[in-house]
């Protein structure tokens, strides 16, 4: 029987949308963080996962100086250049003190929703062995699910840490976490 390697993913955990300065937390982000301890809880289940000495990936999304790979007409991230919204080597897309990287934990940018469009994380995750991820991260709606999807469609297990995902309201954190029971085991940091 094959044995299980997890690999722990936080998903966007960055100060332009989870810290309260952050130019996107007025979409609720800092209000849900500060109502559910998302940011505290997260610090946790990274201490827990490399404790146990499971792999630990961290996914950013942000665009290169001059936007040359912003989706103009994205409903989204379509806003962004105009309002120098997620710009990489600023302050903003920089992780949130209480969840950055430590060592040589590996670093995914995007520019996109999900964390494996156009992006390294796959081969990360081959490359550590890993045949159950471990969702966390904001938006629970967003990038959360966009993740969980793709990694279930790619054949992984996926977890999702539902005490370490934040999203603009209860209403949608919960009604999202719903859905992806469908394809996800949705658990809590005490379950891991």
């Amino acid at each position: 029987m094959a044995t299980e390697t997890k690999a722990l993913i936080a998903l966007d955990f960055i100060n332009e949308i989870i810290h309260p300065d952050g130019k996107l937390s007025g979409k609720g982000y800092a209000a849900f963080d500060k109502a559910h301890n998302t940011l505290g809880n997260a610090a946790a289940m990274l201490a827990k996962a490399r404790d146990r000495g499971d792999a630990v990936i961290h996914v950013r999304v942000g665009f290169l100086p001059g936007y040359p790979a912003h989706p103009d007409k994205s409903p989204l991230f379509g806003a962004a250049k105009e309002h120098g919204v997620l710009q990489l080597g600023t302050w903003g897309t920089e992780f949130h003190d209480k969840v950055k990287p430590v060592g040589e934990e590996p670093v995914v940018v995007k520019n996109r929703v999900s964390a494996f469009h156009g992006t390294q994380l796959e081969m990360d995750l081959r490359a550590c062995g890993a045949t159950t991820l471990v969702l966390m991260g904001v938006a629970t709606d967003m990038a959360v699910q966009a993740a969980a999807r793709d990694a279930h469609d790619r054949d992984y297990q996926v977890e999702i840490i539902a005490d370490c995902c934040a999203a603009g309201s209860d209403e949608d954190h919960e009604q999202c976490l719903r859905m992806l029971s469908k394809i996800a085991k949705i658990i809590t940091m005490d379950d891991f």
